[in-house]
């Protein structure tokens, strides 16, 4: 059975793309001279910046003064640290202090804590790009992915990004 209701939403910046319940069914993005990603975030505000380190499984992030209570749930992107990157997704928190909490990682590893990362309401996907202004297509299949909120995309060197949802 076909959705006829698909629309669609185009940005050249990071930005806010839909708001509201939906799903992202697929996109079209262009990278730039630069390797680049893409995350997409389940939110109506802008994802913040964090710090990271990983010990084995564990992963330790910073952030002042975060708000969160051991239980919580967070959507967290990992940039490049020593040794590698911790894994994408969804996270419950054991908050330690008022700017540190811990995460368990799906994978082992250690990054010297002081990575960059992010984190959000509820983290849908990811892709990088690599320098050259490579196009990328993606047709989610299913249903798509739920955003419950609306759909957000953090670009990082990317020249345009058009997502289909509905």
């Amino acid at each position: 059975m076909f959705q006829f209701d698909v629309k669609s939403a185009h940005l050249n910046t990071s930005g806010q793309m839909v708001t509201g319940r939906t799903r992202l069914k697929g996109l079209i993005g262009i990278g730039s001279a630069t390797a680049g990603t893409v995350n997409f975030w389940d939110t109506t505000t802008a994802p913040v910046a964090v710090t990271y380190g990983r010990s084995g499984t564990t992963v330790t992030v910073t952030l002042a003064a975060h708000g969160l209570t051991t239980g919580d749930t967070v959507g967290l992107t990992f940039g490049l640290g020593t040794t590698g990157y911790a894994t994408n997704g969804n996270y419950i928190v054991t908050v330690l202090t008022s700017s540190t909490y811990t995460v368990t990682d799906l994978n082992s590893g250690s990054i010297t804590a002081g990575a960059a990362g992010t984190q959000g309401t509820r983290w849908i996907m990811s892709y990088d790009t690599a320098a050259g202004a490579d196009t990328i297509s993606l047709l989610i299949p299913g249903d798509g992915i739920v955003a419950r909120n609306g759909i957000y995309a953090q670009m990082t060197n990317q020249s345009d990004l058009t997502i289909f949802y509905g």
